[in-house]
């Protein structure tokens, strides 16, 4: 019998990555999507054209119209179509948009990941949940780190975190900004239900997840809106730390992989930081000479002394752990491969 996969937030990058993978190995793939980005975020987040792209090229994708705080749908849902495996993707995922709605940030991020515990715990305990979290939930923590200033970035002097960040890394006592907040109640939930239910659980603690499906803009979408604004000559203005401020990247495909991994031999209640790591790691000065050498243009930039609230000043995500329960799994999307891939996108689209 063909196995059913729901995936929530299906137009978007993660998701729709989701939705492709899973549907190539044979899965029949429901999405749940409504197209909250571009209320988020206006017409430039708008992700009804990937909505239309999966339902054109995959015979064996079924999408559904829904809200995830609309609770009693979500319960019909996922009793009607019992799936054998959640890939819960869907967010408010802007840590500065966050401020202006944070009604709407809560309960999306927190109660709506609520909601599909519940309606999974009731209609298909066994199913494994995939949560994509954040690695916001460490809020701002990462900065009390002692870091060292280089030509081009910032990175950590002590070599216990020459790696990155590991899971067990603290999560309270820090400015999370209310997106992290919101995102740590969901996590923690996620994580509960694994615990205290015994079912089958992982939050990913995503590092700047990206890639040529994303609709970047301003407030969410690191390196696509970076490189769309290299391409259409627009000017990217930088928030503090000079620049040199660090994220590791990982593509969607890796994502998907590891996806695919953890839902292969799932475990309860587990935790894993999932970015590009060092070797995919990159400041904004770094990320503009990268989008140069792929698209030939100059960057055009301007300096804002002001870092946004609760910014990482270094991230990279230590991928040890996750390497160690799935040894199968690994990046294999370069920094190279990813600006490629983004700068042919925004052109193709």
């Amino acid at each position: 019998m063909q196995r059913k996969l729901l995936v929530t937030g299906s137009s978007g990058l993660i998701g729709s990555e989701v939705v492709t993978h899973f549907h190539a190995l044979g899965w029949q793939v429901h999405g749940i999507d409504n197209n909250q980005r571009s209320v988020f975020f206006g017409p430039a987040g708008d992700t009804r054209w990937n909505q239309q792209r999966l339902i054109e090229t995959l015979p064996d994708f079924v999408h559904h119209e829904l809200d995830i705080r609309d609770r009693d749908g979500v319960l019909r849902l996922v009793d009607t179509v019992r799936p054998d495996a959640i890939v819960h993707t869907a967010a408010q995922p802007s840590h500065d948009r966050a401020a202006a709605i944070p009604f709407d940030d809560f309960d999306t991020n927190a109660v709506g990941t609520l909601n599909f515990l519940e309606a999974v715990r009731r209609s298909c305990k066994e199913s494994p949940f995939v949560h994509m979290s954040t690695n916001k939930v460490y809020g701002d923590a990462p900065n009390e780190l002692p870091m060292v200033e280089l030509p081009t970035r910032w990175d950590y002097s002590d070599p216990a975190y020459r790696d990155g960040i590991r899971e067990t890394f603290r999560i309270d006592a820090s400015k999370h900004s209310l997106f992290g907040a919101s995102k740590v109640a969901g996590d923690i939930m996620v994580q509960e239900y694994g615990r205290y239910f015994g079912m089958p659980t992982c939050c990913l603690r995503g590092g700047c997840l990206t890639g040529p499906g994303h609709s970047g803009v301003e407030l969410h979408g690191f390196l696509s809106y970076l490189v769309k604004c290299n391409l259409e000559g627009r000017r990217y203005t930088v928030f503090g730390y000079k620049g040199k401020q660090v994220r590791d990247n990982i593509h969607a495909h890796d994502v998907a992989c590891f996806i695919e991994n953890f839902i292969a031999a799932p475990r309860s209640g587990e935790v894993y930081n999932l970015g590009g790591g060092r070797a995919n790691s990159c400041s904004i000065l770094e990320a503009f000479a990268l989008a140069e050498r792929h698209s030939s243009k100059p960057m055009e930039w301007t300096y804002d002394e002001t870092n946004r609230e609760g910014d990482h000043i270094c991230y990279i995500s230590d991928l040890s752990k996750t390497k160690q329960h799935y040894p199968k799994w690994g990046i294999t999307k370069s920094l190279d491969n990813i600006f490629s891939e983004i700068v042919a996108g925004w052109r193709t689209r």
